[in-house]
C-alpha cells in the first residue's frame, strides 16, 4: 500500500500482469476500511486502462457485501451453515447480471457459480432473495 500511496495505482505496463493482479489481491483481502480507501483509485486506473474491469468488479461486490448492500456483478458467494450449500450473496438487479458481467469481461453468472454447484435460476433467485438477505444476517453474527 506504501507504493499506490507513493505512486497511485500502477498498471501493467509499469509493473507487469502479475505486479498488477498483486496490488489488487493485496486490497481485495485487506480489511474494509482498505478497500473503501483505495476503490476509487482502482475505478480511476480502470479508467485510464492501469486496472483490469474484472478485477475492480470483484472488489464492488466485496465492498457492497461488507457494508450490508447487494453485490452488482454476483462475485461474492456464501455458504449455508448448515446444510453447507454455496449460494450467491444478495445481488441487485440480477435481471440484468449477466450483461454488468460482460461489460468488465466477466463470464456469464451461470458459467461463474458452476464452480460452486450452483445452478442459476434467476426467477428462483429472485424468490428467494428475501430469504437469501435474511441468511446472510445469520452468517454475519
Amino acid at each position: 500500500m506504501a507504493i499506490i500511496d507513493r505512486y497511485g495505482w500502477l498498471g501493467t505496463d509499469v509493473i507487469g500482469v502479475q505486479g498488477n493482479a498483486t496490488i489488487f489481491l493485496v486490497i481485495q483481502h485487506a480489511d474494509i476500511a482498505i478497500q473503501e480507501k483505495y476503490i476509487p483509485m482502482m475505478r480511476d486506473a480502470v479508467k485510464k486502462g492501469k486496472a483490469f474491469g474484472s478485477d475492480l468488479a470483484l472488489l464492488e461486490d466485496r465492498v457492497a457485501f461488507r457494508q450490508g448492500k447487494r453485490q452488482i456483478y454476483g462475485s461474492q458467494i456464501g455458504r449455508d451453515n448448515e446444510t453447507h450449500n454455496y449460494f450467491i450473496l444478495p445481488l441487485e438487479d440480477p435481471d440484468n447480471v449477466d450483461k454488468r458481467r460482460a461489460e468488465v469481461g466477466l463470464s456469464t453468472i451461470a458459467e461463474y457459480v458452476n464452480h460452486w454447484q450452483i445452478k442459476w435460476d434467476v426467477e428462483q433467485y429472485k424468490k428467494d432473495l428475501p430469504a437469501l438477505e435474511s441468511k446472510v444476517k445469520l452468517i454475519n453474527k
